[in-house]
């Protein structure tokens, strides 16, 4: 497996953070570093049980005491489940939070916490470091928080990213603050064999584009080349494997590769961060998953970006080359041509791991779901995404340029998105 990756990880987290094979049973030891009494929220998916109990053995074993237990959040984590997640936990006397889940799950729990300090609504903490303002002004800090992560996927439990969903609306919005970065983290990677080949995918993707997405972002900006180093190993791992991991969910190494990968794009969020494919993915939660929704949306982006990323896309391009996916030189490509081989290579992984390749593939995509993007590409809460792209838009010309990349992913016909 990738030294590289490993040295990556061990530079950005340090021993702050345990991950590798059959590590789980170190919980109990990392979150008695940081406190005694303990909060638990744990997912409840189908097998989950045994994980938790695991925790809970190493959390007693280590001198933690569990005060309470709750349920974690649903997918794309509801409003409502961090409602009912902030009032459980409201009741109970702990000095550490641990968290058992997936990104969902460990997003509604930083949450959860932040409410529960601070009180409010969740409405008062979207955006960029509102919770760090309101703890200064209120000279109050949250408590520690342990994250284990349970999927390969958002990295959730090594970022300050917290994202939260009104189900009603079918929009997502987030909070980015550096206060709510777990203090300690742990991910025993053989624990993501049961994930399904779907959620596998979207997991997968969704940590190319986070490294996928700041690299793009970091061109011309004093931080460019240390994301490089990170986001070109964290989209190789992933790359390479995805496909092993999805046609066999019990290959360890392909598994390993996974976790690494969707790691490295945590840490490329923690450099930068992403724009236009998470943007639009915040808009098409009711349709689809997250990593799924990036997928399709990054190849169009990428399009259009292109005449300006010439140097990253090259690095992505050779990534894709060397693992099959294209046949295109891409070292002798320039601007748009670039940009439009790229998105056939992620076109192509895309089918081979049964992802579609255009939004008018999902069943309940409507007209809709484009006006939602574009309103909310214009919300002052979600201004980080537009200024993140490496072409900055302003709400005053997102229907100009946004519009045809959207209508792109909508038919799969790249030929419609618009140079800027």
């Amino acid at each position: 497996m990738s030294e590289l990756a490993y040295k990556l990880l061990q530079d950005f987290k340090g021993d702050t953070y345990v991950y590798g094979s059959g590590v789980l049973r170190r919980a109990g030891p990392l979150a008695a570093q940081v406190g005694k009494r303990a909060a638990l929220i744990r997912s409840t998916y189908s097998g989950s049980d045994d994980l938790v109990a695991v925790v809970r053995d190493s959390l007693s074993s280590a001198g933690v005491e569990v005060v309470g237990e709750v349920a974690g959040a649903q997918p794309n984590a509801p409003r409502e489940d961090l409602q009912r997640m902030t009032e459980a936990i409201g009741g109970l006397d702990y000095d550490v939070l641990v968290v058992i889940g997936g990104g969902s799950t460990i997003d509604a729990a930083k949450a959860a916490e932040v409410l529960r300090t601070l009180g409010g609504e969740i409405d008062d903490y979207f955006g960029t470091n509102q919770v760090t303002n309101a703890l200064d002004a209120a000279s109050k800090s949250l408590p520690p928080i342990v994250a284990v992560q349970t999927a390969s996927s958002s990295a959730a439990h090594l970022t300050k990213y917290s994202n939260i969903t009104n189900v009603h609306t079918g929009q997502k919005k987030l909070i980015v603050d550096p206060a709510i970065v777990p203090l300690r983290a742990l991910f025993d990677y053989d624990v993501t064999t049961s994930m399904s080949p779907s959620f596998t995918a979207d997991g997968a993707m969704d940590g190319i584009s986070h490294s996928l997405e700041v690299l793009y972002g970091a061109v011309g900006k004093p931080f460019y080349e240390k994301v490089v180093d990170v986001a070109r190993e964290g989209i190789g791992l992933i790359v390479r494997n995805v496909e092993k991991a999805v046609q066999d969910p019990q290959d360890r190494e392909a598994r390993t590769a996974l976790g690494l990968g969707t790691d490295l794009g945590g840490y490329s969020i923690m450099i930068g961060g992403t724009n236009g494919g998470h943007l639009t993915s915040f808009s098409l939660v009711d349709v689809t998953s997250h990593g799924r929704a990036c997928a399709m949306m990054n190849p169009y982006y990428t399009v259009f970006f292109a005449p300006v990323i010439e140097e990253p896309l090259r690095v992505v391009g050779q990534v894709y080359a060397d693992a099959g996916l294209t046949d295109a030189n891409v070292a002798s490509l320039g601007g748009r041509a670039l940009g439009e081989a790229v998105a056939e290579a992620m076109f192509e992984q895309a089918r081979r791991i049964g992802l579609p390749t255009a939004l008018s593939e999902l069943p309940e995509f409507s007209e809709g779901h484009i006006e939602r993007a574009l309103s909310a590409a214009k919300d002052p809460q979600l201004k980080m995404k537009l200024e993140n792209m490496p072409i900055p838009l302003t709400a005053d010309v997102v229907d100009e340029y946004m519009e045809p990349v959207l209508r792109a992913a909508a038919t799969g016909d790249v030929s419609l998105i618009k140079s800027a």
